[in-house]
């Protein structure tokens, strides 16, 4: 069971008008181009695009942005165009599908100091928004799910995208009204960036 089962179940339980047959052949064809890909923690890759999708509902967002949410890596990590996503799903997924990638990718990255690195992420950022407000939530989803999930990364990289997070997306998220997805991405941070200093403190809650 990949979780495609709850997300149904989800959006049935919101009773909200959501279109179940897009929805469905969104999720099928990111099956497909997702197929034989892995996550870190040994799960099939289709169950982090499935999961994005499951918090959009959470946040209430509409049967477009769910799709997008389930089809946001394939033009990045498969053989998936956007001229197809386009064709099967409308411009406007299509166009989300293009922003969640431009903001995803940054070949400048590995050549920028910190302070450069968070300025071009928000200036890729607000670009997005200036086309599609949708994009930025679709990726402060896409970042939520990877921060639950970053336990099975390199320390490295988890210090890496802890800070990264703090220092970027947390404050997004604020800047959004989205206070319960800022809180639980600087919880996560934290617990990666400061582990022993979380542990003291959890460790004093639950006394």
């Amino acid at each position: 069971m990949n979780g495609f089962e709850e997300l149904m179940a989800a959006l049935k339980e919101s009773n909200r008008p959501y279109d179940f047959d897009m929805i469905t052949q969104a999720y099928e064809y990111a099956d497909k181009a997702h197929e034989g890909q892995m996550r870190q923690s040994g799960e099939p890759y289709i169950t982090h695009p499935i999961a994005v999708a499951r918090i959009l509902v959470e946040l209430g967002m509409d049967t477009e942005t769910i799709c997008a949410g389930l089809l946001h890596d394939v033009v990045e990590d498969t053989a998936s165009t956007l001229d197809e996503i386009k064709k099967m799903f409308g411009a406007d997924v299509a166009l989300m599908v293009d922003g969640v990638t431009k903001l995803t990718n940054s070949n400048l990255s590995h050549m920028l100091s910190k302070e450069d690195r968070q300025a071009e992420n928000l200036r890729k950022m607000f670009l997005a928004i200036a086309n599609d407000v949708r994009v930025v939530v679709i990726k402060l989803a896409d970042r939520l799910h990877n921060m639950r999930t970053l336990g099975y990364c390199s320390k490295e990289k988890r210090v890496r995208k802890a800070r990264e997070t703090m220092d970027v997306y947390a404050p997004l998220a604020d800047r959004f009204g989205m206070g319960a997805i800022k809180v639980e991405l600087e919880d996560l941070s934290f617990s990666y960036l400061m582990p022993e200093e979380c542990r003291i403190f959890t460790a004093s809650i639950a006394s």
